[in-house]
Formats: structure tokens, sequence, C-alpha cells
């Protein structure tokens, strides 16, 4: 893996403020794929395929990740990004909406990181308890949303959002097979060990 590259990569999004993995949760991200060693990883939500990249160092030889991705301009980015990095062996993008590409996957998923459209947590939530393996790991990025999931926010813009993800933090720390921890690392992350299949 070329680095360098990814560093670059990683300094653009910044510069344009695309919305990539913050440092310290890709620490806390980094330190559960090592302890896994994931043979396959699904994740919802692309860019310009940062985290995709990052995340592949942890896979077991012959080991995969899909993601799913919908602006073209993104695909067309993370595309040129993955095969400067050297990873196109282990990365495959799906192209399209999430919600249209999710319900057609019917692999089985070590690990599923979510870092996609807020509002459709609950949903990318029910997909990937549909194809977690067992003792596999849930990750949801931005869980806290800017604070305003744990405060009484209720501002019209963003409520839809603030409610769908209190709806998917109801449901991983209610549901008995599902063992969730909630970070306050970068926007919140909230990492949920499935216990039974």
């Amino acid at each position: 893996m070329n680095i360098e590259e990814l560093e670059k990569i990683k300094q653009k999004a910044l510069d344009e403020h695309i919305p990539i993995i913050m440092d310290d949760t890709l620490e806390v991200v980094d330190k559960i794929l090592k302890e896994i060693k994931p043979k396959r990883i699904l994740e919802i939500g692309t860019a310009v395929g940062y985290s995709a990249m990052c995340f592949s160092e942890y896979l077991q030889e012959g080991g995969k990740i899909d993601t799913i991705e919908r602006d073209e301009e993104r695909i067309a980015e993370a595309k040129i990004n993955i095969k400067n990095v050297g990873v196109e062996d282990k990365i495959n993008i799906y192209e399209g909406d999430a919600v249209e590409i999710l319900p057609t996957l019917n692999e089985k998923y070590d690990v599923v990181f979510i870092d996609a459209a807020k509002g459709k947590y609950p949903f990318f939530l029910e997909q990937a308890l549909r194809m977690i393996n067992k003792n596999g790991v849930i990750l949801a990025d931005n869980i806290l949303y800017k604070g305003y999931v744990m405060s009484d926010y209720n501002k019209h813009k963003q409520r839809t959002a603030v409610r769908n993800l209190r709806e998917y933090i109801k449901e991983v720390t209610e549901n008995p097979n599902i063992q969730t921890e909630i970070l306050e690392v970068g926007d919140g992350l909230a990492i949920s060990k499935i216990e039974e299949k």
C-alpha cells in the first residue's frame, strides 16, 4: 500500500471538506480490525475511498471490501484513489443507492461499517444484521451527529436524521443479541458486537 499517496488523498479530502473518517475514529476501528482480521468487510458510503483503503490493510489474505456509493463524482475519484494506492484487488465498489443495492446482496460479512445517509441508519442496520457473521461487528460512524442526538435538538432541517439515529441507538442497545458501546470519538461511533445469530 502506498502510504504517501493515502496521505495525499486524506489531505485533499480535508481541504475540499469531503467527509472522511476522523483520525481518532480510525484509531478505534483499526484496533477492532486488527483483532478480528476480517475476511470480508461491507462499507456503506465510500466517498473518495479513504476509509476502505485504510481498512484494507487489516484484511486476511484474499479478503475483500465491498463498498457502496451513489455519488458519481465520488465514485470516479475513489476508483482513481484506490488504484493509485495499489489496493484495487481488495476493494469492490457497488455504484448506486445503498437502499436499492443492499437488499440484493447475499454475502456474509465479518464487519459492516455504516457511514452514509444518517436518515437511513435504521434500514442500514436491518440489512447489516441480515448479512453479518456470528461474532461480527457493526460500526456506525457519526452516530452522535454533532451532539444533536443526545440533546433535545429539534430543528426541522435535521429532525429526521436525529430521530433515525436515536432509533438506531435504541435498537442496538436494547436488542439482547447485540452488545453495543457508544464512544465519543470523532462524531460518535457505535460498536455493536453480534452475540447470536
